[in-house]
């Protein structure tokens, strides 16, 4: 902790990746911003998840490209030659990033508790924050804020989307919702195939969410993986109205069109995967499917009565110890965990959704 601090002329924020994460720390920088107006804050940032947070008030982002090799740090030399920064918050421990920290000229770097600071980060800064107790991510990030000397409050998001990203998004929904049913988005694909549902599940859900009068819309990004699979919940899938009740976006929206989505969407569906997290940012209700993570270290933050999950029984199996027993951060192993999400549970967790935030709209 560094005590109360006079606001800074300037600060740099070091969090490369990934979408779920970037987004639980724009909580955090927001939470500054409101404290400290008049800091300017940089944010060395991922090319992919700039795409996202591009155009977001008070911040200038410096793209680092993973994918450039040594080039990419050469150039992030570069583009910060002859800044100075007050501050260095350095909220991520691959070594990657530390590598990239050397980059980043500030007096002051602060980086994780010694627990948390893994692949060395601690060599690469020379002030920490609080340790804390099992905390959610977004928590751990809010740590940053309070080494700063700065208040925390519940999170508060404004998430830049432009009037024509919410104008697409707004046609494109309507335009197979003639009847203007309030929408469900599934997205049911995670960056690692084995944090997926699997595809009789999501039609059943989606079968169960038509039911319930919703239209329901699947979206992910354009890989063969999450095609294939939104193809097949769709084949699955047995409505009434028939086969094309499921609008499918999968491939077809930027991460901004696709947070525009999210943002209409009356309700989430989706596993540990970033747009779960972006869903949260827009303050739409989440459904999240978890076996392999701690949800309460990486579920939505604001829905977590929403979880379903079957990580707990998993840890257990794998370690006989509870998941409050082992190593916060414990990851659960097996390519079949999320097989053990029970269908009957998140049908009845869609309907607590319902009950809880659309009683009155069916």
């Amino acid at each position: 902790m560094l005590g109360q601090l006079s606001a800074p002329k300037n600060l740099c924020l070091l969090r490369l990746s990934a979408i779920g994460d970037v987004c639980h720390a724009v909580a955090m920088v927001q939470n500054i911003q409101r404290q400290w107006p008049n800091t300017k804050i940089t944010w060395v940032i991922g090319k992919i998840e700039a795409s996202l947070l591009l155009g977001m008030e008070g911040v200038e982002f410096v793209i680092f490209d993973k994918k450039a090799g040594l080039k990419a740090y050469r150039d992030l030399r570069e583009k910060l030659k002859g800044q100075q920064f007050d501050i260095l918050l350095h909220m991520q421990v691959a070594l990657r990033a530390s590598l990239a920290s050397l980059c980043i000229p500030a007096k002051i770097k602060i980086g994780f508790d010694s627990q948390r600071a893994k692949e060395a980060q601690g060599l690469f800064t020379n002030k920490k924050i609080a340790a804390q107790a099992q905390p959610h991510v977004l928590d751990g990030f809010m740590g940053f804020a309070e080494a700063l000397g700065l208040a925390v409050t519940e999170p508060l998001w404004h998430m830049p989307l432009t009037d024509s990203e919410q104008l697409w998004a707004s046609e494109k929904l309507s335009a197979e919702n003639a009847a203007g049913k309030p929408i469900a988005v599934i997205c049911p694909a995670a960056s690692k195939a084995e944090r997926n549902w699997h595809a009789e599940g999501y039609s059943q859900a989606a079968e169960h969410l038509n039911a319930r009068g919703f239209k329901v819309v699947i979206c992910g990004g354009p890989t063969t993986m999450e095609k294939l699979l939104a193809e097949a919940i769709i084949s699955r899938s047995d409505f009434s109205q028939g086969a094309n009740e499921i609008q499918n976006l999968v491939g077809q929206t930027s991460l901004k069109q696709l947070l525009a989505v999210l943002k209409l969407a009356h309700l989430v569906v989706a596993p540990d995967t970033g747009p779960a997290h972006m869903a949260v940012t827009v303050e739409t209700p989440v459904v999240g499917l978890y076996a392999h993570s701690n949800p309460k270290r990486t579920g939505p933050y604001l829905y977590p009565q929403y979880v379903v999950s079957a990580y707990e029984s998993a840890i257990q199996r794998q370690y006989k110890k509870t998941a409050e027993q082992v190593p916060w951060g414990t990851r659960a192993k097996g390519k079949d965990l999320m097989m053990q999400i029970s269908i009957a549970d998140v049908k009845r967790t869609i309907d607590r959704v319902i009950h809880d935030n659309y009683s009155e709209l069916l």
